[in-house]
This record gives C-alpha cells, structure tokens and sequence, in this order.
C-alpha cells in the first residue's frame, strides 16, 4: 500500500536527521511506498530515504504551498493508487488547503492530524491570525476528511469539539517515538546544569515565566545554572532580560547538537522544564524522562495524561513563584529528585519506538483497508 504524506518539516528535505526522520525509518518497513511534499528550505532537495520514501520539496515559497501540494499531489494520484492521503495540520494549514482542493472529487481516505492547535490562547498577533484560521479550516477539514489524528491531549481536543470537529472523527495515536537505547539514564556524565530548557525561543514556549521563575529562585539558590537550548525571535529578549537583572553567571546558552548528542545534554541536567502556553506532544519532555530527568512541566498537551504530580514529575501553574517554589525543592531534595527520576524513566516506556509506530503505521492501514471495502 502506498501512502501519501504533506508534510510542513522539510528537515528530511535539507537531509537532516530528526525526529521525523527517526520515526520514517520505522514507519517507512510498513508502506511499499511513501510520497512526502515539504516546504521549500535552504539546502532542500528530492531525496530517497530507506529505499521506497520519496521527497518532494516545493521550489517555491511558502505562500504557495497549498497550489504546490495540489500540482504535486495530482501529477502522483495520477501515477500511482495511495492507499491514504495524510496532511500534517498547523498554524496557517497551507498543507490542509491544498489537500481540501486536491481531494475534492477523489474518494480516497484523507486523513488530518492535529497535535496542537495555534491560537489558543493568544498571546500574540501571530496567535490571533492563526486564530482565525484554525476557525475557517478546522469546521470544513472535519467534515471532509476521514479522520483526524490526535494525541489525546485534553486541551486540544477540547478546542477541536468547540470548532466543530467531530468527536467520532478523531484517531488516537501517540506522536512521540523514543529510542530508549540512546534515550537513557547516563549516571558517568556530572550534573552541570541546575536546570535545562529546550525549544525555539518564541511567544508560546513560556520563557518569561521561566526567566521570572528562575530570578526568583536565585535569591535563595545564588549558583543556580539555568540552561537554555534553542534559538528563535525571543533571542534578543532573553539577553536583555539577564544582563538587566544581572544573571549572566545564572543562564547560559547552549548551542545547538547533532540529535545524537542530546541525551548527554539531558543527563547533564537536574532537571527539565516545559513553561510553554501551549503545546501537543512536547517531545522534549518525554526524552529526558527517558533519561531520568525530572521535568517540571506547565499543563499543556499531553503533559496532564503522562505525569502524576510529584510522583514522576511535576504539574506547574502558570505563576513564577509556584515554579521557582518547585524547582526550591527539587534542588533541596536529591533523593525525591532520584526518584520522581526514576518513576518518570517508566512513564516513558510506553513510548517505545518501535512499538508505538507499528500501532501508528496498522491503524493507518485498518482505516484504509476500512474505506476501501
């Protein structure tokens, strides 16, 4: 059975390894073949990964991407039979558009997945703008398509009933792939940061509650690290935030890894901590808990399904003196540390790779085989 994929990571584009080439590696055994469009990106060009995954990247900007998906997508419809049509939904949607307009009179199953929805809540214009479209494009996806794939975050699915989307329609998977060999505890590698935040440095990542938070909690902890992983338009924020309340000695910034790398930036952390406003699956999270890292999270995504406050990690309102206070006592408590640790390692093994992609790639091919018959 051949899938077709419209995707917005162009990473397996520009030939970088990801995450989303990661699970193609595994999800690539079950397909004959996999079609993927991606936005245009420096160094972008079609590849074949594993054999039978092709790559398509538009040549034009990103504006143009929903006619690019329909021209792309009906010169390969018209190539060969797909078993499933998949458009990866966020932001704008330009990947969801032009799957709307290129399925119109075609009955093959055309499947939406949706981890996190912009917009909710606003903090920003950006949000406000993808406000309004997950408003237009959500209501007609839902009747449209077959099926929409969630995580199962209550936040999310919350926001998708209220726009309409059908409750019926909705295909629980997780979306979060662990290689548990690289994703482990590594007791040789010394704690050198007190604290560790990874992601872009933008609006929804929480970085003045964090920043605010850890302020607070160098009054008490003065030799307190805090390091942050990550670039983005928050960048030039971030630096005059420490230099004006004096925290350079605080938060450091660490450059960007090779993916391989980053389960020693983990294990070289006392702790992990997701502030974001909104989120799906917060990979990040779920990786250091694979490494045994404590994660203090907000409750964002599917953050309130995996963790039981205080037991394998810990549940952060939005207040930088609830988070400061948490992180007082994580670092007052090395044996409580050492063991919400070890009960969040077991939390992630549901995630294992292997098997949570096998259930992704089967019930993709149950709904197809489903709709054919």
């Amino acid at each position: 059975m051949n899938l077709l994929m419209l995707s917005g990571d162009s990473s397996v584009a520009q030939g970088q390894e990801g995450a989303f080439s990661f699970m193609l590696s595994h999800f690539s055994r079950y397909w004959q073949r996999i079609d993927i469009l991606t936005p245009r990106a420096p160094g972008a060009q079609a590849r074949v990964l594993y054999g039978n995954v092709y790559i398509h990247p538009s040549p034009y900007s990103r504006a143009l991407q929903s006619w690019y998906v329909v021209r792309q997508g009906r010169r390969l419809l018209a190539e060969r039979p797909y078993g499933l049509v998949v458009s990866h939904d966020f932001a704008t949607y330009y990947n969801g558009w032009g799957a709307l307009w290129l399925m119109r009179r075609r009955s093959e199953p055309l499947v939406s997945e949706v981890y996190h929805v912009e917009g909710f809540p606003i903090t920003s214009p950006r949000e406000a703008l993808w406000n309004v479209m997950a408003r237009l494009y959500l209501p007609l996806m839902g009747r449209r398509m077959t099926a929409m794939r969630v995580s199962g975050a209550p936040s999310v699915l919350a926001i998708l009933k209220a726009l309409g989307v059908p409750e019926a329609k909705f295909l629980e998977l997780p979306s979060v792939y662990l290689d548990l060999r690289a994703y482990r505890p590594m007791p040789e590698i010394a704690k050198t940061y007190d604290a560790l935040f990874v992601g872009r440095l933008a609006s929804n990542k929480g970085l003045p509650l964090l920043l605010k938070a850890w302020l607070r909690l160098v009054r008490t902890h003065p030799r307190a690290v805090l390091a942050l992983r990550g670039d983005g338009p928050l960048a030039g924020w971030l630096s005059r935030f420490v230099a004006r309340h004096g925290l350079a000695e605080n938060v450091v910034r660490v450059p960007r890894q090779h993916i391989a790398a980053m389960p020693a930036l983990y294990n070289a952390a006392r702790s992990l901590i997701c502030a974001s406003t909104v989120e799906g699956n917060p990979r990040v999270t779920l990786e250091a808990m694979a490494c045994g890292v404590p994660i203090i999270s907000t409750r964002v995504g599917i953050m309130p399904l995996v963790i039981e406050h205080g037991v394998n990690g810990w549940l952060v309102d939005r207040d930088p003196d609830h988070l400061a206070d948490i992180l007082r006592a994580l670092l007052d408590d090395e044996v409580l540390a050492a063991q919400v640790g070890r009960q969040g390692q077991i939390a992630a093994q549901a995630y294992e790779a292997e098997r949570t992609i096998a259930r992704y790639a089967q019930a993709y091919q149950d709904l197809a085989q489903k709709t054919r018959a």
